[in-house]
């Protein structure tokens, strides 16, 4: 429980390599709390690479401070390397998959199921992440609540996959459901399963994606699992600059930054614009008029933190800190072009970028100092 009543949570968006911005907010946040103990999150909500943080600070809510500096080392030190293969043998491999099922499809039996084989990620979240620790921090009283959000390929529901306290109880909305479970790597995995680049993960009886897809209410797992205060660091500016001419036709890489800003930033920007619609039809009634009424709604008060500048301008920065082999086959889809840097600010794995991001979230979030120390009550 957090100072002045009422549980905070804290909502991470996805983005791929653009989550290294949350962590430099994070970063900023520790270092206005000073020695406060304790964890200011007590309800942890995340979506793809958003999830994979989120999931971070609750296996070491014990110590926000600490659990902060751990997830700053490890995105100061990123490489493309550690999250998808990038040697010849993986590259190569995907390319004649795709190209046989494209060109032979009629004679191959199985579809290749990604573009990129992210296998070392998974690596990485075994060895760095104890997930029994979810539990304890829970039975400790470190958190109250973790969740993580999936697609469901099937479905077709947005499953928010969560771990918490007694007493929280699974929900079901119109294609969003709350599943309570004893999370793992699989979820995190399934999670960050960014369509086509990523392969899906199975759970239970169906494969899932990246979460962000049909993420109609990001920010409602938040408010089912008791949140009263929400801070939501997101990943990409959510208004973006009017239309430009453009006479060239679109390259593939441009085309597909265009849906993946589609997936991770529009639903977040709507449910925002929901929830302040909500917010000022129930403050206009007193607790006592809510309940005579039969309404259940309750004001929830919310902070957005989001980058002050275009992250793919400043992916085009760092374009050629990728490997080569990885450069040249992301320049034949136009993704080492300007007009394609939305696509590569969701790979640019690479401690230029990252470390350039998480400045910004530092920078960001101290530009606003009062406004994050009033929403925490430092």
């Amino acid at each position: 429980m957090t100072a002045g009543g009422g549980r905070t949570a804290l909502v991470l968006t996805g983005g791929g390599a653009r989550a290294a911005y949350q962590v430099g907010v994070l970063s900023a946040i520790r270092e206005l709390r000073g020695q406060a103990v304790g964890n200011p999150f007590p309800i942890l909500c995340g979506t793809s690479a958003g999830g994979i943080n989120a999931a971070a600070l609750a296996v070491f809510s014990a110590d926000f401070n600490a659990a902060v500096r751990k997830l700053a080392w490890i995105w100061r030190n990123f490489h493309v390397e550690r999250i998808y293969r990038t040697d010849a043998a993986a590259l190569f491999g995907t390319g004649l998959r795709w190209g046989a099922a494209l060109t032979l499809g009629w004679a191959v039996r199985q579809t290749p199921r990604s573009l990129l084989d992210n296998s070392p990620l998974r690596a990485l979240l075994e060895r760095v992440l104890d997930f029994s620790a979810i539990g304890r921090a829970i039975s400790a009283g470190h958190l109250h609540a973790l969740s993580v959000a999936a697609s469901g390929y099937t479905s077709g529901e947005s499953l928010a996959f969560f771990e918490a306290a007694a007493g929280v109880q699974p929900w079901r909305r119109a294609q969003r459901v709350g599943m309570r479970t004893q999370l793992g790597v699989d979820h995190l995995m399934a999670s960050s399963a960014i369509p086509f680049l990523f392969p899906a993960v199975h759970i239970h009886r169906e494969y899932f994606g990246d979460g962000s897809m049909r993420q109609l209410a990001p920010i409602s797992p938040a408010i089912h699992l008791g949140a009263e205060r929400i801070l939501v660091i997101g990943a990409g500016r959510l208004a973006e600059e009017g239309r430009q001419r453009t006479e060239s036709y679109p390259s593939p890489a441009q085309i597909a930054g265009h849906a993946l800003s589609s997936i991770f930033l529009d639903s977040l920007a709507m449910d925002l614009e929901r929830l302040e619609r909500i917010n000022t039809t129930v403050s206009a009634l007193t607790p006592a008029q809510r309940e005579a009424a039969g309404i259940g709604l309750r004001p929830i008060e919310t902070l957005v933190i989001a980058p002050s500048q275009r992250l793919d301008a400043m992916a085009g920065h760092h374009r050629r800190t990728l490997p080569p082999l990885l450069r040249t086959l992301l320049g034949g889809v136009g993704a080492m072009r300007r007009e394609g840097s939305v696509l590569l600010s969701y790979l640019l794995f690479e401690p230029g970028f990252t470390r350039a991001l998480m400045e910004l979230g530092y920078c960001d979030t101290l530009a606003r100092r009062q406004e994050v120390v009033d929403f925490l009550r430092l």
